[in-house]
């Protein structure tokens, strides 16, 4: 009977046929990429300045605007010079305030390169200079590298980068000890603000004697001229009777 079962063809056909092959296991899907980190700038100068003129310059002319979108929305990404508040103040107040609104508009492009550099970077960027900023491709800065420190050279100003406020692609920040100046705006040197008065070392009456004190001491001075002529005449009486006395003993 076993042998019977076996020969038939539905059996044998079902002993040979090879098992169903397994489902394939899919890889997991991979996570959806982050959000690019886009840095506020305005958020950035107000809190790591002090740099309170360059930020109210940016937002008076609409370059924060200009400087923000290269940042957020370009591959290449942007470098910022940002001057201290004590660079814009060892100016004059004039110097800015006679500018025109498109040139004092340049003048904050000027501190800008539309593209990120790192610090390292800028050994290989002195070598291209003159290196064009964001003004215009006439607006052009020269800089150079030495171990380590790094000058950015205007016509009328050289100051050096004196730290790195932000510097992570695609944003490079960094502070400068003075402002550029263009020779396109500023046809020569400006002038400096007048340093401040020295601040007094000792008040006026410490100086100069009240009437009353001078007063004092006319008084004592003569008291003392006084007291001195007649210690000496009392010292030309004593003198005299001693050499009396002793001429009187000689003849005795």
């Amino acid at each position: 009977m076993l042998a019977i079962v076996l020969s038939s063809p539905a059996i044998a056909q079902k002993a040979k046929s090879p098992p169903a092959p397994a489902s394939p296991i899919l890889p997991p899907s991979p996570a959806p990429a982050p959000a690019p980190h886009h840095v506020d700038l305005a958020d950035l100068l107000s809190v790591a300045g002090p740099f309170h003129t360059f930020l109210d310059y940016l937002q008076k002319t609409n370059v924060i605007e200009t400087f923000q979108n290269q940042a957020n929305n370009t591959k290449e990404g942007i470098t910022i010079f940002v001057p201290k508040d004590s660079a814009f103040a060892a100016l004059k107040k004039t110097t800015f305030a006679n500018l025109t609104q498109d040139q004092l508009k340049t003048l904050i492009l000027y501190h800008a390169f539309p593209k990120y550099y790192s610090l390292a970077e800028f050994n290989k960027l002195s070598t291209l200079n003159p290196v064009p900023t964001f003004a215009a491709s006439d607006y052009t800065l020269n800089i150079t590298y030495n171990m380590g420190t790094v000058q950015v050279k205007s016509m009328w100003s050289n100051p050096k980068i004196s730290s790195s406020v932000y510097s992570t692609r695609p944003v490079a920040v960094y502070e400068v000890d003075k402002v550029l100046l263009p020779m396109q705006i500023f046809k020569s040197d400006p002038p400096l603000a007048p340093a401040p008065a020295p601040a007094p070392d000792a008040k006026a009456s410490d100086v100069a004697p009240s009437p009353s004190s001078g007063k004092a001491a006319s008084a004592k001075a003569k008291a003392e001229e006084k007291n001195s002529s007649y210690q000496f005449s009392v010292s030309i009486v004593s003198y005299l009777a001693l050499a009396v006395s002793g001429g009187l003993m000689l003849l005795w």
